[in-house]
């Protein structure tokens, strides 16, 4: 009995030893992952909280417009407009015509072109000479871009503002600015652009006009009275401008076409 203690106290001993080791191999393997979760998903959320406000001032205050697609003689114009904080920064022609002479006439005209809009901040620039058509459709479809931004500006304040500054909006975005169709005469093309609001003609404009030689006088002389009279009628039934009878016909033509998209 005696010779049987010790050996009892080895195996228990023995027992314990193993079973201690065997609890902390089970223990380790539990606590490691869970700890390197942990601290990779710390970075992460700090990352992110980070990388999203420089994102949105990025981006804030920057707009990018395209213009209508003019088509002309040559082929198509489009006008791409970036404008930052009210002021055009940067034109581009997205379309201009192309193959034979239009490569030149392109290269020639579209830079010009594209200094001019940024200098000038409007669509009242100068054609490049040699190239006429490119740059009326060039002026066509960088208007129509404008007009967009116009647009846009009025609806964005109209729903921003105070009860007061809201009405003032909402006639603002109640006024549209609409460019009639080109209207083709023996002379050359003619083209209207008319403001309306409330259901009123409150400008008129040409656009576009015969021109050089006796054209330019018949311009001259007929297309600001076709413009009062558009005013004045509030439709395209006014009458005919003696001398230059092509001219008002094409007048009414683009003025009617105008309307139309206006609305009536």
């Amino acid at each position: 009995m005696r010779k049987t203690h010790p050996i009892r106290r080895v195996v228990l001993a023995t027992a314990a030893t193993v079973s201690g080791v065997v609890l902390l191999l089970s223990l380790k393997p539990s606590s490691d992952p869970a700890a390197a979760s942990a601290a990779g998903a710390a970075p992460s959320a700090a990352a992110a909280g980070q990388e999203s406000p420089q994102g949105g001032t990025g981006a804030a205050g920057t707009t990018t417009v395209d213009g209508a697609a003019t088509q002309t003689q040559y082929g198509v114009v489009q006008v791409r407009l970036t404008v930052a904080n009210g002021k055009i920064t940067q034109a581009q022609a997205i379309q201009a015509p192309k193959g034979g002479t239009s490569d030149q006439k392109t290269a020639l005209s579209v830079p010009q072109l594209n200094k001019e809009t940024v200098a000038a901040q409007s669509a009242n620039i100068d054609s490049v000479s040699g190239a006429t058509y490119t740059s009326t459709g060039y002026k066509q479809s960088l208007q129509s871009a404008l007009d967009k931004l116009k647009q846009a500006s009025a609806s964005s304040s109209g729903t921003s503002g105070s009860s007061g500054s809201s009405s003032s909006g909402s006639a603002q975005a109640q006024a549209k600015t609409v460019t009639g169709q080109v209207a083709q005469t023996p002379y050359g093309p003619v083209q209207v652009r008319v403001t309306v609001s409330g259901g009123k003609i409150t400008k008129a404009e040409a656009v576009q006009a015969p021109k050089g030689g006796t054209s330019d006088q018949k311009t001259a002389l007929s297309v600001p009275k076709l413009n009062q009279e558009a005013v004045a009628a509030g439709s395209a039934n006014i009458d005919s401008v003696s001398g230059a009878t092509y001219t008002s016909t094409g007048y009414k033509q683009s003025l009617q076409s105008a309307l139309d998209q206006a609305g009536g």
